[in-house]
């Protein structure tokens, strides 16, 4: 970045971290024309310099643009993601980092303040090497003289230990006296080139002007667009003024997004006019080929290179240790003693010596590797990966919709989208695994900033909202779309209401197998009373308690809480609750224990209640025995179950799909009064034509003789049973239901008896 950027960064982070609010308003007033010359004069840096005329070389001139192209179809949607997120909150001082963390929170802040942190450190490195070309001329008198090549680091590595000097002692405030002698350099040097007369080619006939406009190499193009990159990057410089413009919301937008246009305008008009004025032989061979087109190149176009990368580098300089000290400030880092040292601040304008210092050493170990290209890569993998990040949380803010999130400027959802997954794209287009890598290093990023600092906003907070919007969408879609045929398949979304929640939960794993792969559920825990502040307090101290209980199971189940006067009136509301999954709730689950005929007299009153709504009817009996899995489920099948049989093998498959249930078995028993192979033959093909994990060697038919019931029978060979699962019809509650359910009760474990509303399709 250029010195400009002093202008943009000094104040801005100084006053985040000092509290200053007194000083922004004195040096404040600034309109959108400083956001938009800070930001264009650091797009035209070292890249335009000493890149564009290889590209033009390599890919031609039609590559190239297709480079800027793809680089500002990345650099447009995080202008516009920036500029709204700048005008949906009110802005102060800290540029990028502020502005994120002050709208997504600490936890995503943090990250992106990570990668933009290391993204401006090496920058520091890039800046220093690409300094170093501008001294051309000494390296080949070097060569001549002296007989080998003076190495780059030899000039990189005074320069960069020079600017941390500078730095550390005079601070910030020393950047703004260079800074519009710089601008005037750099923008005389681009005059000059522009009216400056092509090459001429003398007699080497390849070497004419103009011929770059038939090449298009595409094999190349993701190499250059690696190394050009970082030129398109400085659209966002201008946001570091936040803190004194007098209207940032208006300012930021404008400024920004006109730099980014004019930016790319001058380059297509660098591109053309490199391409006319200099063979492809010429662009290929000669990095500094604009000195030798500019009128007075030779000294023009050095010192303009010269300045603004030095301008660059000091910028950088200065940028990057106040990005990371203002992190430490908000202490994102897991030690308290890493926070202090790197908030550490000298004098009244909270200079950042420590952090000045940790940038260095990450600067100097590129500088090291002296080679412009290879750090503009890694520079552009970084600025990518935090581009991509930045509008991918747009889109989500976009697709969420939060009440609190309306910026004055407006972007659409689409450029952000596109924004994102381009980024990804070309980041995978320029290197797979460092792609893959550098992904994982902002998840492992996230995650540890989000472990220390649980209680701020994070990614949850913000894919809360688009999920939110997700269902509403998905619910009133299928409620519109909802098919009417009575053939359609059918999984279970049960319901289940119970005050004894925490006096015995058999019930809640029965709701949690069921609702775990194949169906849904949603359990109540029921409140005898009248809703008020009382009740409803004490409902949400009962909720968050069950809730956290199920954290740790892995449970699916859906829980709430239901406050009503009686146990009838409680059913009735329940049954009416439209489910939270998008289809209609079609089960209901009552639960008592099997020593307790009270809570089954209860039930049973309430059975045609909601059997009025057509759910289908389940009653767990619990017994005193702990939950025996390991020993299956057995369902069991009378010959006036031709309802139930479908409902029962189903609820069987669906509940021993759970994990808990792993290496158990279904095993069905056909009971009758005399031998029927026919009934057994029925079942297997219904077993068959279902693709149901039950084998033939489980099925057994129990023939009842002597005055034999199926309650005895059950004794007999469901007495050690994970669970039995028995049928029972509506005309059962109408006559002695109790005696009924009474026989079973301490001859078995759990039982569920279950009646199907209607007959169900396996």
């Amino acid at each position: 970045m250029h010195l400009i950027q002093t202008l943009n960064k000094m104040y801005t982070f100084a006053s985040m971290m000092t509290g200053d609010k007194t000083d922004r308003q004195t040096k404040g007033g600034f309109g959108a024309g400083p956001v938009f010359f800070t930001a264009i004069s650091t797009i035209l840096g070292a890249i335009l310099f000493l890149r564009f005329g290889y590209a033009i070389g390599a890919v031609g001139f039609w590559g190239t643009i297709v480079i800027v192209i793809l680089g500002h179809l990345v650099t447009i949607p995080t202008a516009l993601a920036i500029s709204e997120i700048a005008t949906n909150t009110r802005v102060e001082g800290g540029g990028e980092y502020f502005i994120i963390s002050r709208s997504f929170g600490l936890k995503i802040g943090s990250t992106i303040g990570i990668t933009l942190y290391l993204s401006q450190a090496i920058s520091i490195a890039f800046y220093v090497v690409a300094f170093t070309e501008a001294f051309e001329p000494l390296y080949s008198w070097w060569s001549a003289s002296f007989g080998f090549k003076l190495p780059r680091q030899a000039i990189g590595v005074p320069t960069l230990i020079i600017l941390a000097m500078l730095i550390m002692r005079k601070g910030a405030g020393m950047g703004m006296k260079m800074l519009y002698a710089v601008n005037f350099i750099l923008f005389l040097a681009l005059a000059l080139f522009f009216i400056g007369p092509a090459i001429d080619p003398g007699e080497d006939l390849s070497r004419i002007p103009g011929n770059n406009f038939t090449l298009f190499n595409k094999d190349s193009i993701f190499i250059w667009f690696a190394i050009c990159f970082p030129a398109f990057t400085g659209m966002t410089a201008g946001v570091g003024l936040s803190g004194d413009l007098k209207n940032p919301g208006k300012s930021i937008p404008l400024g920004t997004m006109g730099a980014t246009v004019a930016g790319f305008l001058i380059y297509l008009l660098v591109i053309w006019k490199l391409s006319v004025s200099a063979s492809q032989a010429d662009l290929s061979e000669d990095q500094l080929i604009m000195a030798r087109i500019a009128v007075f190149g030779s000294v023009i176009i050095p010192i303009g290179l010269a300045a603004c990368t030095f301008s660059s580098a000091l910028g950088s300089i200065i940028v990057a240790p106040r990005t990371i000290q203002a992190l430490a400030t908000d202490k994102s880092f897991p030690s308290q003693r890493i926070n202090l040292f790197l908030s550490k601040g000298k004098g009244e304008s909270n200079e950042p010596i420590n952090a000045t210092m940790v940038s260095f050493v990450i600067a100097l170990f590129f500088v090291l590797l002296g080679n412009v290209d290879v750090v503009a890569q890694i520079i552009s993998m970084f600025f990518l990966i935090t581009y991509g990040t930045l509008c991918l949380i747009s889109f989500i803010n976009h697709f969420g919709s939060p009440p609190s999130y309306r910026p004055r400027f407006k972007s659409k959802w689409y450029f952000s989208l596109g924004g994102f997954l381009l980024s990804v794209w070309l980041m995978f287009m320029i290197n797979s695994l460092y792609t893959i890598i550098s992904y994982m290093v902002i998840v492992v990023i996230y995650l540890f900033v989000e472990h220390y600092n649980k209680d701020e906003k994070g990614l949850v907070e913000i894919f809360e909202g688009a999920l939110f919007q997700l269902n509403r969408r998905l619910r009133v879609f299928m409620q519109k779309h909802k098919s009417q045929s009575t053939n359609e398949e059918w999984r279970p979304s049960a319901i289940c209401i119970s005050a004894n929640s925490f006096e015995r939960d058999k019930v809640l794993e029965l709701m949690k197998w069921i609702s775990h792969q194949h169906g849904f559920g949603t359990y109540f825990h029921y409140i005898e009373g009248y809703y008020s502040k009382q009740t409803c307090a004490e409902s949400q101290n009962i909720l968050k308690l069950l809730i956290e209980r199920q954290k740790g199971f892995g449970s699916a189940l859906y829980i709430d809480t239901m406050i009503s006067p009686s146990y009838t009136s409680a059913i009735a509301q329940v049954i009416q609750t439209p489910s939270i999954s998008g289809m209609e709730n079609n089960m209901v689950v009552f639960e008592y224990i099997q020593s307790n005929p009270e809570e089954l007299a209860r039930i049973i009153d309430n059975i045609n209640l909601a059997r009025a709504g057509n759910f289908d009817i389940c009653i767990f009996a619990g017994s005193s025995y702990p939950i025996r899995n390991r020993f299956g489920i057995h369902v069991w099948i009378r010959e006036t179950d031709e309802k139930n049989t479908n409902l029962m093998i189903l609820l069987g498959f669906i509940i021993i799909a759970h994990p808990d249930w792993n290496k158990s078995q279904i095993k069905i028993f056909i009971t009758s009064t005399r031998e029927s192979d026919a009934v057994k033959e029925e079942i297997k093909e219904r077993i068959a034509a279902g693709r149901l994990p039950i084998t033939l060697a489980n099925i057994e038919i129990i023939i009842l003789a002597g005055g034999q019931t199926v309650s005895d029978a059950v004794n007999i060979h469901s007495k050690h049973a994970g669970l039995t699962i028995i049928g029972f019809r509506e005309e059962i509650i109408k006559h002695d239901a109790l005696k009924f359910f009474a026989d079973f009760h301490g001859k078995t474990g759990d039982i569920l008896f279950v009646n199907a509303s209607q007959y169900k399709e396996i």
